[in-house]
């Protein structure tokens, strides 16, 4: 009957400037593309030479290495019966455009530039890009001589265009473009487009897959249609993980999911739809020629058909369910992924980690261990790959692992750093948690290399800077806290670099941090201590997440040591003891607890509210248990602190992005590093808000 298609889109984990291997992935995909009957296969955004080259875009080495992995595409035998939709990089007419490039049988069909650029949070694309604004303007573009040898065409269409086969039409969205509120698939439906792509590179966030699903299921509830969404996956070498979800959607239902972590690098998701469900969909809904001013697409035309003859008997795909993962298990998969792509494409043969016995480095340890678990799977279900590359970290062409622990105490390697102010109760909990995951664990005293340093200023100075309990003032109090945290620092790398060799064995360990985002917030941490690491899984994540995690590896993992570390007070442990028992905690040296926190850091960036702003809406969401005068103290305190420390943000270990109100300094939240920190204007509308309300408060 010839009214049955079946289309096949994917997740693919690329990797910036990674040509050769960018190329083996995408023709992975469309190999297992054909073998499951697809006519069509679409890719994520700029898949062939990643989406994060950032500033590598202005190079001509990138469009010209973009071409010429494209001429592979279209020399090989692969890719032939089957419409391949590609991402890459095209300059016309001098303008670098973002742009998809359909072909079929070694001739390039259309190719049809990004129109509505994501530049918002940690998308910069205008900064590489332009933006093609012609509505429904199609221009020759003039192919280079090494494609023109292949295809024998000279030029091509470009612009704003569909393409209509023998059955059906196809029109493009990419990425943002989905999000926008005058996204191209509704004008393209409303002219007879059935089939919309979007191809993505869209990044993970706690709690937002429900978004991209809810956008895809609206676009195609609106005006009926098939809807294929593809997006890369992993880390392509920056502090985003960009996190799958590929998934084929009907008339505002999902028939077809793809996993939304893994450590497969390759991953396609098919599904055979009947196209009359869509004309029988839109036959009530949609009326075109109800348009005032109709403004029809330019449709290039191409002599293949997606569906064939004899299909009677073939199946659709049916409505499922989307799954979500909690928060909690999010936290537990993304970093864990974002971690392994790091570490085998580093060159480096595994982690160490100072392990405190607090929250947040034992949150670290415990996505390593997830991560650990994710790669024992990944194995048992005989994804050679991941066998591949754990044999590559370790050195051994040998090696399968059994067990999650067992690998744990391979690559990962967590170190308790104690000092005199260090309390007995958090270097048994730090043994006890290693012991149960598994790590290589070291207990190392620090109170030598400390006492040696202070002991160079003593001789140079002639003085001996006391803590506050014993006597000194407050800059004494908190250089004696830095030197200890610092101290940390340098032997985490030292420890980092020869440990292996120690053993016997080859290579060197990424250290790992484990400041979370609320910490960087504020800067409640010292500049260069062991936050400052290679990088840190937990940067973007809060404190009120990250207990919640752990609550979750309790049961997922049965980590029971977890236990006692989520029942203990925060603390550095930088003074000294009481009585044998830690004095010190994080929310009484900050000021206010890790709940209140969260909540200013979302008004801070997601709200985007300076001081006063801050204030007027606390002043309303905190009534029940803070006046109006507490709550100016709380953020006046909140300001001080932050602008006093944002110059630690310029040096922060890079992060995984997991919050929308991180204070990441590197692309996502553009700041000053150096403010006026009394804020006297905006402090004083405060106060004189504070002043009249207190005016018009009735006396009791």
């Amino acid at each position: 009957m010839g009214r049955k298609v079946t289309v096949a889109t994917c997740s693919l984990n690329q990797w910036a400037l990674d040509f050769e291997g960018n190329l083996d992935r995408i023709l992975q995909s469309i190999d297992i593309a054909k073998s499951r009957g697809a006519a069509y296969r679409l890719g994520p955004e700029l898949e062939i030479c990643g989406y994060g080259c950032a500033d590598h875009f202005y190079e001509s080495d990138t469009l010209l290495h973009s071409f010429q992995a494209l001429r592979k595409l279209l020399e090989s035998p692969i890719t032939q019966d089957i419409i391949c939709d590609v991402g890459m990089p095209i300059m016309h007419h001098n303008v670098r455009y973002n742009c998809r490039v359909l072909f079929l049988n070694r001739k390039i069909l259309l190719i049809r530039p990004k129109m509505q650029m994501a530049n918002h949070g940690i998308y910069r694309e205008v900064r590489w890009f332009s933006p093609w604004n012609q509505l429904r303007k199609v221009e020759e573009y003039f192919l280079p001589r090494m494609i023109q040898e292949v295809t024998g065409q000279d030029t091509v269409p470009f612009g704003d265009c569909v393409l209509s086969t023998k059955d059906t039409c196809i029109g493009t969205e990419m990425c943002a473009e989905l999000w926008n509120p005058r996204s191209p698939h509704i004008q393209m439906g409303l002219d007879g487009v059935e089939i919309f792509t979007n191809s993505s590179a869209s990044h993970h966030e706690l709690r937002k897959a429900d978004q991209r699903v809810n956008l895809v299921k609206s676009a195609t509830t609106k005006s009926g249609g098939i809807y294929l969404y593809a997006n890369q996956r992993g880390c392509d070498g920056d502090r985003v993980y960009y996190d799958g979800c590929a998934m084929v959607a009907i008339n505002g239902d999902i028939v077809a999911q793809g996993a939304q972590f893994s450590l497969s690098d390759v991953e396609v998701i098919t599904a055979t739809l009947d196209l009359e469900d869509v004309r029988s969909y839109r036959g009530e809904l949609c009326q075109p020629n109800l348009e005032s001013e109709p403004r029809p697409c330019h449709r290039v035309k191409v002599d293949f058909s997606l569906s064939s003859c004899d299909d009677i008997y073939l199946p659709t795909h049916q409505p499922i369910t989307w799954h979500f993962h909690t928060p909690d298990e999010e936290i537990s998969l993304g970093p864990a992924c974002w971690l392994w792509d790091y570490l085998r494409r580093s060159g480096q043969a595994g982690f160490l980690l100072p392990l405190s016995g607090g929250v947040d480095s034992s949150s670290t340890a415990c996505i390593v261990h997830s991560m650990c678990v994710l790669i024992c799977q990944a194995i048992e279900d005989g994804n050679r790959q991941v066998l591949e590359d754990v044999r590559r970290v370790l050195g051994d062409d040998s090696y399968c692992p059994q067990h999650p622990r067992e690998l744990c105490g391979l690559i990962f390697t967590t170190c308790y750093m104690a000092s005199e102010n260090s309390s007995e109760d958090t270097r048994s909990r730090a043994k006890d948690l290693a012991n149960q995951i598994g790590s290589m664990h070291m207990n190392i005293n620090i109170d030598l290399a400390v006492k040696g340093i202070l002991r160079i200023f003593s001789v140079v100075t002639g003085r001996l800077p006391q803590f506050r309990v014993n006597g000194g003032s407050h800059r004494e109090n908190l250089a004696l806290q830095n030197v200890q945290a610092r101290v940390r620092m340098v032997l985490a790398y030292l420890f980092a670099q020869l440990s292996l060799w120690a053993r016997g064995k080859p290579g060197g360990l990424l250290v790992l941090g484990s400041a979370n985002v609320d910490e960087s917030l504020t800067g409640y941490f010292t500049k260069y201590d062991c936050s400052s690491a290679d990088i840190n899984p937990i940067g973007g994540i809060s404190k009120t997440d990250l207990k919640s995690f752990l609550l979750h590896c309790v049961e997922q993992f049965q980590l029971t040591s977890l236990r006692g570390i989520l029942a203990a007070p925060p603390t550095a442990e930088l003074e000294p003891l009481t009585d044998g028992q830690v004095s010190q905690t994080d929310e009484a040296d900050m000021g206010m607890t890790y709940s209140d926190l969260s909540v200013i850091g979302r008004l801070r960036k997601i709200s985007k509210c300076g001081p006063f702003s801050m204030f007027c809406k606390l002043i309303h969401m905190w009534k029940d248990a803070l006046s109006a005068t507490e709550v100016a103290q709380k953020v006046k305190h909140f300001f001080r602190m932050y602008s006093v420390n944002r110059h630690k943000m310029t040096t922060v270990t890079p992060s995984y992005h997991a919050e929308s109100y991180s204070p990441d300094d590197n692309r996502f939240d553009l700041r000053p590093l150096l403010y006026n920190t009394r804020w006297t204007w905006q402090f004083r509308c405060i106060d004189n808000q504070v002043a009249q309300m207190e005016a018009n408060t009735p006396k009791q």
